[in-house]
């Protein structure tokens, strides 16, 4: 059986369709999770939707992708930001990795202009909504396809 892309999402996206839609629109992170299902299935492919509001468990999550997935895509949140854990976790795996925001956190407010996660990416997409996650979702596919 080939191995799942992760799908990694961290604080407060459990809200998503409720809170702050003038930002992040009113599609559910559930919605997210079912539509990212059926994309991948259509290529063959599987993904694993997790989502917490927890650090550590996010660090777990990038560790077991390490060992059992074929790539992430991650919206670590604020963590993003913040969070030199998650970065040490990442930097400790050795698969792709596609980092995604719902809005375009360079149009945000200045402390959001800065990802530990970036520079350890293969590649960043925001500013597209839930569509960011479908565009990681192709782009992974796509370069993860030869390692199947």
């Amino acid at each position: 059986m080939a191995k799942p892309i992760f799908v990694l999402s961290g604080p407060n996206l459990n809200l998503l369709g409720s809170r702050e839609p003038e930002i992040y629109g009113t599609t559910t992170l559930d919605d997210i999770h079912q539509h990212l299902d059926q994309q991948a299935a259509l290529s063959g492919d599987s993904v694993a939707c997790y989502q917490s509001n927890m650090e550590g468990d996010l660090v777990n999550w990038i560790q077991k992708a390490g060992a059992e997935a074929k790539g992430i895509i991650i919206n670590a949140g604020a963590y993003t930001h913040t969070s030199i854990a998650i970065a040490d976790a990442i930097s400790s795996i050795d698969i792709p990795l596609i980092e995604v925001h719902l809005s375009n956190i360079y149009q945000r407010e200045e402390y959001r202009h800065h990802s530990y996660i970036s520079p350890l990416a293969k590649g960043v997409i925001c500013g597209f909504g839930a569509k960011s996650y479908y565009m990681a979702l192709e782009a992974l596919i796509a370069d993860t396809a030869s390692f199947s």
